[in-house]
C-alpha cells in the first residue's frame, strides 16, 4: 500500500468507528515501540553482520533477505537465487505472516523484517530541528515519506531499529505495509 492509500483507509475506518482516532506512527514513536526499551540495534540485541544477508540475531525476530525463502511456498515470491551471502540458501522469496518470529519485550511482532512501514514524518537528511516531544515531523512543500524496519528482501544492515528510508507517497511496492497508532487526543 502506498503512504496515500493509508491515509485513506484510516480515514474510512476512523469515520465508520467513531472515537478510534488510528493514525500512522511518528518515526519517534515507531523507533520507540520497535526498541520496547531497549538501546540496541535489534530488539533482541547487538547485530554482528557475516554477509550482505546474514546477521545471525535477525533470524529468531525478522524475515530478511537472509531467512525469507526458508519454507516459502507462494508462488507470488520474488526469485532470490542470486541475492549474495544469504544465511541459509534459498531461491524464492516473500511476504510472510505475521507471528511467525518471536516479538519484542512489550509482544510487538514484525517490527524489524517483513515489510518496510511507514511513518507519518516527511523526509528529513538528518534530526537536526526535529521535534522533540515525539510528533511526525511535516514540513509543508515536502513530498517524501519515510519508511522503517526492513523487509523480507532487505539486507541485514537495513533490518535494525535505527535505520530508515524514505519513498513517495504514492509509492507502492509488495515490500511496503504499515502499522496503526491510536491518537489519544
Amino acid at each position: 500500500m502506498s503512504f496515500n492509500d493509508i491515509l485513506r483507509f484510516l480515514a474510512r475506518l476512523n469515520q465508520l468507528r467513531q472515537g478510534l482516532n488510528l493514525k500512522l506512527p511518528s518515526e519517534a514513536q515507531w523507533e520507540y515501540a520497535c526498541r520496547a526499551g531497549t538501546e540496541t540495534a535489534t530488539y533482541a540485541g547487538q547485530m554482528e553482520i557475516l554477509g550482505q544477508h546474514n546477521a545471525p540475531i535477525l533470524d529468531k525476530i525478522a524475515w530478511y533477505g537472509g531467512n525469507s525463502g526458508l519454507g516459502f511456498e507462494l508462488s507470488n515470491g520474488q526469485d532470490s537465487s542470486a541475492w549474495p551471502k544469504k544465511q541459509y540458501p534459498h531461491t524464492r522469496a516473500g511476504t510472510r505472516r505475521v507471528r511467525e518470529k518471536e516479538p519484542n519485550g512489550w509482544g510487538l511482532y514484525d517490527t524489524l523484517g517483513n515489510v518496510w512501514e511507514w511513518c507519518e514524518d516527511h523526509r528529513h537528511d538528518s534530526y537536526v530541528d526535529a521535534p522533540t516531544d515525539g510528533a511526525a515531523w511535516v514540513v509543508r512543500g515536502r513530498t517524501g515519506r519515510v519508511v522503517r524496519g526492513g523487509s523480507w528482501n532487505a539486507d541485514a544492515r537495513s533490518v535494525r531499529a535505527a535505520y530508515r528510508r524514505w519513498l513517495g507517497p504514492d509509492d507502492r511496492y509488495g515490500t511496503l505495509g504499515f502499522r496503526c497508532a491510536q491518537s489519544i487526543t
